[in-house]
């Protein structure tokens, strides 16, 4: 089956400025940095103590996710792409691509009483490619598509001549390595994890320049796919979005902040440019992964607005009984994003106005259940209006892509906004019932 991925870039390529698709990856890569706490927390009650997941936990959540189909990329560990693609060979007839963290550099490395990311940022990879390729070395041609060919390879410029080139010498053997085996791979640049490396109003700029040096360098056939960076606002997204069109840039999505920080933070990359958003611990510790996935899918194709995803998320939740970690008062607020692994981690810019007057966000579970929210279904509610029928004599069109004969997904851009409207309510209660 054809991957929903490689169809998305193919359509951005072939129109920058004018496509409407937006490609959304589940980063569930957290064991490389977190250890045992990287699933999260458990939703069951232990006697008053707090437990973690445990990692088939986690695993099982990678499952239910690529089976909705709802991202383009799971984002896994070497380890778990093994089980999951190799083994399970869970993407086999998926239109969901695997993804393994290509490499570990010291600032993920956070450990419970670890101090290590506190230090510079130092390169080092866990994993070879051949070992994400088919689950061992020395792969031979036939296998090097039985796990993950895709992979996240990490830099973190720090503003430092002698780190930073040994950084770039690291990243040039990976791309040749990667060339030779044919692996494809998406960049990430973290923010400077040393404090003070570059001025805060200077930060954004500093970043689209290293991006922009780094790969000038780099011809076609070694570049990434795409990138992913922290969001500065909309004027470094668009500077760089405006340098090189074909340079498809992703946000990374940070610490998890409230329901509202994730949803207008997708909906702001895509309105400034952006066409890719990696969340990792903003799924991870959302109280209902799917549920939360679904909106950021609806606001992603442009069905919804953030403000309205966090109402009608509070809907679902209600509907399943599950108590929300905030009221939702407190869950429409834009707090300050964390965007490195570690808790000395730069700032990102917030939007420039509040999109809600609320008190401030409670760091824990409240103690009282939330207000009512009647969403049934939850997209019809949140309109405040009646789902409108789709116009006749324009079915559902599937993507015109010739390369796309295999994949049955809808083409979104084919669609009026009822039929898009249409289609995503008809997802929702099939998911969370009427």
């Amino acid at each position: 089956m054809e991957k929903s991925l490689a169809r998305k870039l193919k359509a951005i390529h072939a129109d920058p400025s004018g496509c409407r698709e937006f490609i959304i990856a589940d980063a569930k890569d957290a064991d490389m940095a977190f250890g045992i706490g990287a699933p999260g927390l458990s939703p069951e009650k232990h006697d008053g103590e707090l437990r973690f997941r445990t990692l088939a936990e986690y695993r099982e959540q990678m499952r239910i996710i690529v089976k909705s189909e709802l991202v383009d990329i799971m984002l896994m560990s070497a380890s778990t792409a093994e089980v999951l693609a190799i083994h399970e060979r869970l993407f086999e007839n998926s239109p969901v691509t695997p993804a393994a963290r290509a490499n570990d550099t010291t600032d993920i490395h956070v450990l419970r009483g670890g101090k290590g990311y506190l230090a510079p940022s130092a390169p080092f990879r866990t994993a070879s490619i051949d070992q994400m390729q088919c689950g061992h070395l020395d792969c031979s041609p036939e296998e090097r598509h039985l796990g993950a060919n895709l992979g996240l390879y990490s830099i973190t410029f720090n503003n430092d001549m002698e780190l930073d080139r040994r950084a770039l010498e690291e990243f040039k053997l990976f791309r040749e390595e990667a060339e030779r085996k044919g692996f494809t791979y998406f960049l990430e640049v973290f923010d400077p994890n040393v404090p003070n490396a570059v001025a805060p109003e200077l930060l954004g700029k500093f970043v689209n320049d290293a991006v922009a040096r780094a790969l000038a360098g780099v011809t076609g056939s070694g570049r990434p796919q795409f990138l992913k960076i922290a969001y500065h606002g909309p004027q470094a997204m668009e500077e760089l979005v405006a340098y090189d069109p074909h340079l498809v840039v992703g946000i990374l999505g940070g610490s998890a902040g409230t329901t509202l920080d994730a949803f207008q933070l997708i909906h702001d990359a895509k309105k400034y440019g952006g066409r890719v958003a990696l969340f990792g611990r903003k799924i991870n510790q959302a109280e209902h992964q799917l549920a939360f996935v679904h909106f950021l899918r609806l606001i992603a194709d442009e069905v919804i607005g953030p403000v309205e995803a966090v109402k009608a998320y509070h809907g679902v939740l209600q509907q399943l009984n599950i108590r929300p970690n905030r009221r939702l008062e407190d869950d429409l607020v834009i707090l300050t994003g964390i965007n490195s692994y570690g808790s000395n981690g730069t700032i990102s810019v917030p939007p420039p106005a509040p999109v809600a007057e609320a008190p401030a966000a409670a760091a824990a579970p409240v103690a009282d259940p939330a207000p009512p929210v009647t969403v049934e279904p939850p997209v019809e509610a949140v309109l405040g209006e009646p789902v409108p029928e789709p116009e006749p004599k324009k079915p559902v069109a599937a993507s015109k892509s010739p390369t796309n004969a295999r994949y049955p997904g809808p083409n979104f851009e084919a669609m009026t906004s009822a039929e898009r409207l249409e289609y995503h309510r008809n997802r929702l209660k099939q998911q969370f019932g009427s």
